[in-house]
């Protein structure tokens, strides 16, 4: 897959007992979603984590959803149990910046500290560094393009949004998610938006209802065999 941009595009607690209890059992290991195989879709939140990030992974968790978490090093920093947490549910955690500006306007210098600034921020927080880069805004060029590949990640778009950061209303959020749901579909969501995280269980059910399996975006982009650098999925129109 070419990175050749002209132009800029709009990622336990162990339990201790006297004798074996059945209750403490460790759950078993669930094979991996295979999406070539079944529906699947990756709900990503960005900008976060949000104030409402609990509540959101009270529901994935209550629903046994995953998804991924493109995170504002900024707020990993001052909310490091929600970033943890993330972690130990088996959410998918991805670099969003330090402080959300834009890449496109910002020197290489400026660019790769609000990278590492984040990689840092959430290694601290949970123990891990992020695989995946979303620019802020989803702006990225050449310059963009050749720093992620120095971080050894591919940048991760989106194939459609839900729109909740400019409708803010429970039942338009769920309308435009469910309207834009397809096979493999990165959707665009944000876990500040109270009506995003107020709506999901009945998006949740809703989608499995109608048979996708809620799994990260590395399950989703599995067999896209990305390239440090690329970007995914590439704006209509541009070389593969």
């Amino acid at each position: 897959m070419s990175r050749q941009i002209s132009s800029i595009l709009a990622i336990a607690a162990v339990c201790v007992t006297l004798a074996p209890a059945p209750a403490f059992a460790q759950a078993p290991k669930k094979e991996p979603v295979d999406c070539t195989q079944v529906k699947c879709i990756a709900l990503t939140f960005d900008d976060g984590p949000g104030k409402y990030a609990g509540t959101l992974l009270d529901t994935l968790k209550k629903y046994d959803a995953k998804a991924t978490f493109f995170l504002e090093g900024q707020y990993a920093k001052s909310r490091p149990t929600y970033v943890k947490r993330m972690v130990t549910e088996g959410h998918e955690l991805g670099n969003h910046s330090y402080s959300h500006p834009d890449f496109t306007k910002s020197d290489a210098g400026k660019i790769k500290s609000e990278i590492q600034k984040t990689q840092d921020a959430v290694k601290k927080a949970a123990g891990v560094e992020p695989k995946l880069l979303r620019p802020p805004y989803g702006l990225a060029d050449l310059q963009v393009s050749d720093i992620a590949a120095e971080f050894d990640m591919p940048i991760i778009l989106w194939t459609a949004g839900s729109q909740d950061w400019s409708s803010k209303n429970v039942e338009a959020i769920q309308k435009q998610t469910l309207a834009v749901a397809e096979p493999n579909g990165i959707i665009l969501m944000h876990d500040w938006v109270k009506q995003t995280v107020d709506g999901m269980p009945a998006l949740i059910k809703t989608l499995k209802n109608k048979g996708y399996h809620l799994v990260t975006v590395s399950d989703v982009i599995k067999s896209e065999k990305l390239e440090p650098g690329d970007v995914f999925p590439l704006p209509e129109g541009w070389a593969q």
